[in-house]
């Protein structure tokens, strides 16, 4: 049986991939169908009247902390915006988990696992150390 090490480093490793996945077809949203992005915005956050500049601006930007996410690169800095992110996106749907049975309102409740590895990342941060820049440090972990 692998380490105990090797385990977590592993399970970290996907939930880092699944997580860069999801948040990587939001920003693709926001680069190819900025005027969705723009209702999400507007629907979810009360930020209307987002011009695609604006849209695709983001959308850089998200993909530039997705990158330094998924690379491991400053890990309590994208680690922690990505948390942010997920939170305050899981949050601003809140509506929706009081209805859950009003179609498509069930799809919101995936949020929730995934906010939960989202977290789990960023405590677990300095043992997420396969496939990262620098590798970080790691502790010892015993089984």
């Amino acid at each position: 049986m692998a380490s105990s090490n090797s385990r977590i480093s592993l399970a970290l490793l996907l939930l880092r991939l699944s997580v860069f996945l999801v948040f990587l077809i939001w920003t693709l949203d926001k680069l190819l169908n900025p005027g969705h992005a723009a209702a999400v915005f507007e629907n979810f956050y009360f930020i209307g009247g987002l011009g695609n500049a604006i849209i695709y601006g983001l959308g850089i930007l998200e993909l530039i902390l997705l990158i330094g996410f998924v690379i491991g690169y400053q890990k309590p800095i994208t680690y922690g915006l990505i948390l942010l992110l997920h939170a305050v996106s899981t949050l601003s749907a809140f509506g929706k988990y009081l209805s859950p049975f009003e179609p498509p309102n069930i799809l919101f409740f995936a949020a929730w696992p995934m906010l939960a590895a989202c977290f789990a990342l960023f405590y677990l941060r300095d043992l997420d150390v396969r496939w990262t820049i620098g590798g970080g440090r790691q502790e010892a972990v015993t089984e």
